[in-house]
């Protein structure tokens, strides 16, 4: 078997190369600013647990790989101006917007766009950086260093946020999960719920849609897709060409997680629909100290990704799987004793949507 080199060695390499073990792979996650160059040899394979990466000579050396997956796609994705010309040119929802140019005035964003008009940045600011609200009826104009440098968008007035991991291969066949049922608080994933039953009338056209953007770039791998949901509509909101944060339930929940999926995609092993088990709820850990009565709980999985904790920092994850609804509140009734105070809205969000799974 080959060697799969990751561009990034953060917690999403780490957990790939964990999936690699009973796939007799190995998975080897590289540093973008490491010293050393990989040793990557011609029947190796390099992906990313990232879309966006510094100039060093390591991303050099990689991404000028000829066996480099998705080569093409990234400047597409990671420069939301790229992203979102691509999902105008294939006719797929998402919320409408223009480029903020050097000379933009808020005055021509808010007759354009309307009333509350959302800046993000071209590149980089996730977890709820990069972004910068325009509200007409504050005034202000269009801040210096947001000239050239992002695009605007059209405040969506969503009923929620959903996302959907699918996998395609070398061959073009396409797998999914269930439709994911997303919490944001500051732009940052609190937590996330599936399956629901009352969101899988939506499955069919939330594949048909990230079934086309995979298609249309040749892709091989996972890719993410977050949507509004407005109604009956779905709304892409962002894509992520990799393993994402709101597919770590599957960890548990699912026969193939999203990282062993992967791993079969870029590597020619057969990937399968992934047949679920139970329900599945994500609660991540942001900024806490780890707690080791976490594990003690049934039902849970704990990751902890050894990082220094600092305020509004991914820390690890816990997912909480099992065929009982009843089962799993317990579960959460006891976590939620176990996390600070600022959680308590994250779990009675949980505890409400899950009751109506």
């Amino acid at each position: 078997m080959p060697t799969v080199w990751v561009l990034g060695a953060g917690q999403l390499g780490a957990m790939l190369k964990q999936a690699a073990y009973p796939l007799a792979l190995r998975v080897e996650p590289v540093e973008p600013d490491s010293e050393q160059l990989p040793n990557i040899k011609d029947d190796d394979i390099v992906t990313v647990e990232r879309e966006q990466w510094p100039d060093t000579p390591v991303t050099r050396y990689m991404s000028q790989q000829a066996s480099f997956m998705n080569a093409d796609i990234f400047g597409k994705i990671a420069d939301r101006f790229h992203q979102k010309t691509m999902l105008d040119s294939l006719e797929i929802n998402t919320a409408p917007w223009c480029s903020v140019e050097v000379d933009t005035k808020a005055a021509a964003l808010h007759a354009e766009l309307g009333c509350d008009v959302l800046l993000k940045r071209r590149e980089g600011g996730y977890d709820g950086k990069g972004q910068h609200w325009l509200y007409q009826d504050q005034g202000g104009d269009v801040p210096a260093d947001w000239r050239g440098t992002g695009i605007a968008e059209k405040k969506i007035p969503f009923d929620e946020e959903l996302s959907l991991i699918g996998a395609r291969d070398q061959d073009g066949k396409k797998v999914f999960y269930p439709l994911t049922l997303n919490l944001h608080r500051n732009g940052i994933l609190m937590a996330s719920i599936a399956p629901l039953s009352r969101v899988a009338h939506l499955q069919d056209t939330a594949e048909a849609m990230l079934g086309k953007i995979m298609d249309s770039a040749n892709y091989v791998g996972v890719m993410a897709m977050e949507c509004f949901r407005v109604g009956e509509q779905l709304i892409v909101n962002e894509l992520a060409p990799r393993v994402h944060n709101s597919g770590h339930w599957t960890q548990a929940g699912a026969c193939v997680s999203q990282f062993e999926m992967h791993l079969r995609a870029v590597s020619r092993l057969p990937i399968k629909a992934p047949e679920v088990r139970g329900y599945s709820v994500m609660i991540n850990i942001i900024g806490v100290e780890r707690e080791l009565d976490w594990m003690k709980i049934p039902s849970t999985q704990c990751y902890w990704y050894g990082k220094d904790v600092r305020p509004g920092r991914k820390l690890g994850h816990i997912n909480l799987n099992h065929p009982e609804k009843s089962a799993l509140q317990t579960a959460l009734h006891e976590l939620r004793e176990l996390l600070p105070e600022h959680y308590q809205d994250v779990f009675n969000w949980v505890e409400t949507e899950l009751a109506r799974a």
